[in-house]
């Protein structure tokens, strides 16, 4: 099998994580420097898959997730933002990755996640809002990663998801959308399949719900 680490710069890539790092222990996306859990998630995962996470001040990046906590128990992108599902996952991939999930009050969150599924069967991303293909990875993931899974209604959710697809004969269906009847398209697709996956529904092959990866 080819192993891509073999062509990759490993330390020089693992330094470029590490310079993005802020002293409040958040991480830039580039040398712009929007900040946000969506860069620190992606560092942190990226440097674990590397093993070198040793690099970054563990201490710093854990504690700006933890600045970002809400009152609801969910997490914004940045301290002071709305609790969203998908920074919810951001904000306990990257606490999980190091180490410190147990910070988190699980049955706060959990219910806080589980609230989002909708009467349709699928999750919204905040209170209010219309339930979106994507987070069936977000809201699921983020349950399995606080052990919280049960409390979902998984076959409810699954049929959400294959709602979603385009079941056209003519070569262009196949794919799932965020809604039903709504176009197509490769990110819900992938998203859809993920959340499958975590179901364990039709012989998909199984997916870590911490790095989105086999």
């Amino acid at each position: 099998m080819f192993d891509a680490t073999n062509e990759i710069d490993l330390d020089l890539l693992a330094n470029y994580f590490k310079n993005l790092q802020n002293e409040d222990g958040s991480f830039m996306g580039d040398q712009s420097g929007e900040v946000d859990t969506r860069f620190s998630y992606c560092a942190v995962s990226a440097l674990a898959l590397m093993n070198k996470l040793d690099l970054i001040n563990r201490v710093k990046a854990r504690n700006f997730i933890l600045l970002c906590k809400n009152i609801d128990g969910a997490f914004g992108g940045m301290p002071g933002a709305e609790s969203h599902a998908a920074y919810v996952f951001t904000a306990i991939g990257t606490l999980k990755i190091l180490g410190d999930q147990d910070l988190i009050d699980r049955d706060q969150l959990g219910m806080w996640l589980s609230q989002r599924q909708t009467v349709q069967g699928g999750f919204n991303g905040r209170p209010d809002k219309l339930a979106d293909v994507c987070y069936s990875w977000w809201i699921l993931s983020s349950c399995f990663m606080i052990e919280r899974q049960d409390w979902i209604n998984l076959d409810e959710l699954r049929k959400y998801v294959l709602n979603c697809q385009d079941l056209e004969m003519d070569g262009t269906g196949g794919g799932i959308a965020d809604r039903p009847g709504n176009e197509t398209d490769v990110f819900h697709t992938f998203f859809g399949l993920t959340a499958l996956s975590l179901m364990k529904k039709y012989d998909l092959q199984a997916i870590n719900h911490t790095f989105a990866i086999p």
